[in-house]
């Protein structure tokens, strides 16, 4: 017996990405169980003595499980070396010694298992990534590279986890985060792609764009939020779910409109996430009746009162919690870096901004209007008085398709290496 299963598009849209990767598919990655998806599908079950039906099913689910993990165990035979199974999957014999930390090359005993990694990257850079990707993404990194030390920071309107992944143990702390906006989320692509780039660079012992990374790890310290809004991520990739507790609302609060893909920005309350710092918020709160902003909507609302959503919460307690010298907010997009709040930014912000403008040919700039208040850049700068930017990546219409991401990253990279040591 077959069970086709409901699947969502970026569901389907990852499973393709799989089957790419390893040679099952060759059609485009567009999250639909199309002819040549199904073939794929019968040809990966095929392979794998499953029954031949090209429908994703529980079974199909289950083996295609370790492509989705990024490794698979492997239970180590008389005449093994490390160095022969690396060769045989095509990988450096650091990935194996790396996801297997204690393990002796020259002391390996027969019948134990090793995590062997695939030579292809955990983070898909082109396909549509929500936070159950996003997830098991963190997850995955985690097994490859067990030094990785992740934590939860807090909790969504809908319980989703605000993942936080810490690289380094040097005193120059510093914060990225992303995807405070729904429609920005290729922004936590950004920083995933980063993390896993930083992570096999230092366990490989390469450099990164001509940093060092094991150099940067022991001086600095670096913190990775990369999705606050994981439920407005969602509603844009994903669709509004019949289960949300929130149907009837978030219907009325998106003008009667159950697509959510092009306009939504706000969190699960109808909250624009960064609006909603306690930095000049009152002064947000009045600007919103210019823009027709009259509740909770998506996008601009600035809440009932600041810090009133438990994303904000939780960023802000993340960030009271430690000593960070620098911070950074990943938004998209206008290929812009904003460095200033109420002239509260020091020279030496200006000084690291024009830098970054330098690095990455974005223009460093001041914000306007309504944007200009109750940002966490904003918040971040006014209690610390220390560098805090808000840089737009990319550019078009929000939400910026995920063929851009490719020049996002190298438009990005070097401000992320450079701001991790400045």
């Amino acid at each position: 017996m077959t069970i086709n299963l409901p699947l969502m598009k970026t569901e389907i849209m990852k499973i393709q990405s799989l089957l790419l990767k390893s040679r099952f598919y060759t059609g485009e990655l567009n999250g639909i169980m199309d002819q040549a998806t199904q073939n794929a599908v019968l040809y990966f079950q095929r392979s794998f003595d499953l029954e031949p039906t090209g429908i994703i099913d529980r079974a199909f689910l289950r083996a295609i499980q370790p492509l989705l993990l990024g490794y698979y165990m492997y239970t180590i035979k008389p005449g093994d070396t490390v160095y022969g199974i690396a060769r045989q999957n095509y990988i450096t014999p650091a990935a194996i010694l790396t996801a297997n930390p204690g393990v002796k090359p020259e002391q390996l005993v027969v019948g134990h298992q090793l995590v062997v990694p695939y030579r292809f990257p955990v983070v898909d850079t082109n396909i549509d990534s929500p936070y159950q990707i996003l997830e098991n993404d963190i997850m995955a990194l985690k097994v490859r590279y067990p030094f990785l030390e992740v934590s939860v920071a807090g909790i969504s309107v809908l319980s989703r986890n605000l993942y936080c992944l810490k690289l380094g143990r040097g005193e120059n702390k510093v914060f990225y985060n992303a995807s405070h906006h729904g429609l920005e989320w290729i922004t936590s692509v950004l920083l995933m792609k980063f993390t896993e780039d930083f992570l096999r660079a230092y366990s490989e012992g390469d450099l990164i764009n001509g940093y060092d990374p094991r150099e940067m790890w022991e001086q600095s310290t670096l913190y990775i939020m990369p999705m606050v809004n994981p439920d407005g991520v969602d509603l844009v990739l994903n669709g509004l779910q019949p289960d949300n507790p929130y149907y009837n609302e978030l219907l009325r609060w998106n003008n009667n409109n159950p697509d959510f893909s092009q306009t939504w920005q706000a969190n699960n309350r109808g909250v624009d996430l960064n609006h909603n710092y306690n930095a000049a918020w009152n002064l947000s709160k009045e600007a919103e009746s210019i823009y027709g902003i009259t509740g909770p909507g998506p996008t601009r609302y600035s809440g009932p009162a600041p810090e009133s959503e438990p994303e904000t919460r939780a960023v802000v307690n993340f960030t009271l919690a430690d000593d960070f010298r620098l911070a950074i907010a990943f938004h998209s997009q206008g290929e812009v870096i904003y460095w200033n709040f109420m002239d509260m930014a020091t020279e030496e912000a200006r000084e690291i901004g024009e830098n970054l403008s330098a690095i990455s040919g974005y223009l460093l700039d001041n914000t306007a209007g309504i944007a200009s208040y109750s940002g966490y850049k904003d918040w971040f700068i006014q209690e610390f008085r220390r560098p805090g930017y808000t840089i737009e990546v990319g550019k078009g219409r929000n939400p910026l398709p995920i063929s851009q991401f490719d020049k996002i990253y190298r438009d990005n990279l070097g401000m992320l290496l450079y701001a991790a040591v400045v």
